[in-house]
């Protein structure tokens, strides 16, 4: 059907204004319409080009320019990128800033460029309206929703671009080629190193998803180990892991919120635990660490932080994308950072002996992640759909150019009970990275 006067101007014009664009900002990228024309009309096929399904897009964008608005519009396949990745388009975005990308373009042309989209309606779908929760973290019924939202998507989901073991945590790069299953490995031994475990041990993993640390300990270190979560999904399939591998004698796994563990343990890990919990449980949660830790054990504690602001009470402050994460992905997610994480365990009765920043560790453990859903794209669609697939890799891809570009960082830290004397530890680190 032949489009009306109107909606060929607005083509037409948004089409000069793209070309525009382009030119201005020197953007190495190209456009495909809604109409099936290409900006500019020779960019090649297989080059990569964002896809705009319909003019609506332009009217929603222009109502409410926002991440909410543009996250809405990629889940419903109504923004696209052809022939690429998210990480292609930010390789070709302009090397200018907000403010000078306005002074830079036609102004004129722009605002009569709008107005013809202006009063269109907003188009649909919006899926993210349907899937949305917004929860902050608290009490134990609350916590057990927000961990069954992210993590009981379903193991199978989780199996499509997890490593064998299905960790879930950033990986250890003992080299910076090193593949998805390489770097889980090395991550869960370099744990174990640092907390120094010895057959016998008592270990407890608080948040401890599909059980690999507890099986790794066990199996390499000779510990008895028990792990909690929120997640019935989670310890299903590490139960069943527990009993395939014969190990029902050194490791027990549970459904159980972090307050309610009882029993005294010689060693505590919280692998990516602390994002989940909200700042108003701190207390709560470094208090239970230290009651149920052994004099002379150690407490390793990883997590991811954001750098520290200039002013205490701008850490809540959310940005944008920060707040699409905690809407869509993770509910009542909460970000501490390093000096007030060190703090806390100082304030509650911990020494802290090791810190070790592993943010580029945590860039490529997510690139991994990411191409290994995009390219089972198919069967994740089968199993959760296409605006959950499209969702998480968005997130993905977010969270792996964040830590890539150091606005978010993982920290590991390792700390002890504090007491008079002599701590325990030797007197250097390099057993924790010799290879020998």
């Amino acid at each position: 059907m032949p489009m009306d006067t109107k909606a060929s101007e607005r083509l037409t014009s948004f089409r000069r204004l793209l070309d525009h664009a382009r030119d201005r900002l020197r953007l190495d990228l190209g456009f495909r319409l809604w109409d099936g024309s290409l900006v500019p009309s020779d960019w090649p096929q297989d080059a990569p080009a964002i896809a705009i399904a319909d003019e609506n897009v332009v009217a929603a964008l222009l109502r409410a320019p926002k991440a909410e608005t543009l996250a809405n519009l990629w889940v419903a396949e109504r923004i696209d990128i052809l022939n690429g990745s998210i990480f292609d388009l930010v390789a070709r975005r302009p090397s200018v800033r907000t403010n000078e990308i306005r002074r830079t373009l036609d102004r004129r042309l722009a605002l009569t460029t709008g107005l013809k989209f202006l009063f269109l309606p907003r188009g649909g779908p919006w899926p993210l309206e349907e899937i949305a929760t917004e929860k902050e973290g608290g009490d134990k019924r609350r916590n057990k929703e927000n961990v069954s939202y992210h993590y009981d998507v379903s193991n199978e989901f989780y199996a499509l671009f997890l490593d064998s073991r299905m960790v879930y945590t950033c990986g250890y790069a003992t080299r910076w080629d090193a593949g998805l299953d390489e770097m889980q490995e090395a991550k869960l031994d370099h744990i174990c190193r640092k907390l120094r475990l010895k057959p016998g041990d008592r270990l407890l993993d608080i948040g401890c998803g599909w059980g690999a640390l507890c099986i790794h300990a066990a199996q390499h270190y000779g510990v008895h180990a028990h792990g909690v979560s929120l997640s019935e999904e989670q310890v299903a399939y590490a139960r069943q892991k527990v009993c395939a591998l014969g190990l029902e004698s050194l490791v027990t796994i549970e459904i159980g919120d972090y307050r309610h563990v009882t029993g005294k343990y010689d060693k505590v890990s919280s692998v990516g635990m602390q994002e989940h919990l909200g700042f108003d449980q701190y207390d709560a949660y470094y208090e239970t660490v230290r009651r149920v830790l052994k004099k002379g054990g150690l407490y390793f504690h990883q997590a991811i932080t954001r750098p520290a602001k200039r002013r205490t009470k701008l850490l809540k402050r959310q940005n944008p994308e920060f707040r699409l994460l905690t809407k869509y992905i993770f509910p009542g997610g909460e970000l501490d950072n390093i000096g007030s994480t060190v703090q806390s365990l100082e304030k509650h009765g911990f020494e802290v002996h090791d810190v070790e920043d592993l943010r580029e560790h945590y860039a490529r453990t997510c690139r991994h992640w990411h191409d290994r859903l995009l390219a089972r794209y198919p069967e994740a669609v089968a199993l959760v759909g296409a605006p959950k697939t499209r969702l998480w890799l968005a997130y993905l891809a977010a969270c792996s150019i964040a830590f890539e570009r150091n606005t978010v960082c993982l920290y590991q830290t390792v700390a002890s009970r504090r007491r008079r004397g002599s701590s325990g530890l030797p007197p250097t680190r390099e057993d924790l990275y010799s290879t020998t």
